[in-house]
């Protein structure tokens, strides 16, 4: 599916299902070229380095393949240094390989895909049961589209970082 295929759709399910293929491809672009050593840089003054968004991109995919019904991509408890709160990376040691998260992103993609293509309207309809923004009526519908937003928000922060290490921007 690509966006073309969506317009004019009224389909809100089209439209997540694009929104999540290209973050993954505009994130995955981001990281061509960029070697472990660089993943792990960070700026002076302050914030994360692009292992750590990686990561943390990782635990929310892990959080809308558990919505969408959808098999993880890493074992429980692998990512909680990534988790939202987390403090930056600051020693290598404390970081997951560049390329084991770059493996789990590339098998999250189609199956976030494939959580989209069996959703039904009751199920977005319902409720979430929590919500990250405090929203009382958070539907799975609108988590999906608040943690859609967060993936691309962090995509954008992956494209300042591989220019802050040096790398020319990824986006032709």
């Amino acid at each position: 599916m690509n966006a073309a295929a969506v317009t004019g759709s009224t389909d809100p399910v089209a439209h997540l299902r694009v929104q999540a293929r290209i973050t993954h491809q505009v994130v995955r672009l981001q990281f061509d070229g960029i070697t472990h050593v660089e993943s792990l840089l960070r700026p002076a003054s302050g914030g994360n380095s692009l292992n750590w968004v990686i990561g943390h991109l990782l635990t929310v995919e892990g959080i809308m393949l558990s919505v969408l019904g959808q098999q993880a991509v890493m074992p429980p408890g692998a990512l909680a240094r990534y988790e939202r709160g987390a403090p930056p990376l600051t020693d290598g040691a404390d970081a997951l390989e560049l390329a084991r998260l770059l493996v789990a992103w590339d098998e999250a993609a189609p199956r976030i895909d494939a959580g989209f293509a069996a959703i039904t309207a009751e199920r977005l309809a319902a409720s979430a049961g929590s919500s990250p923004t405090g929203n009382p009526n958070e539907t799975v519908g609108s988590l999906l589209a608040t943690l859609g937003w967060h993936q691309a928000y962090h995509a954008g922060q992956a494209a300042i970082l591989r220019r802050f290490v040096g790398k020319p921007g990824a986006i032709p």
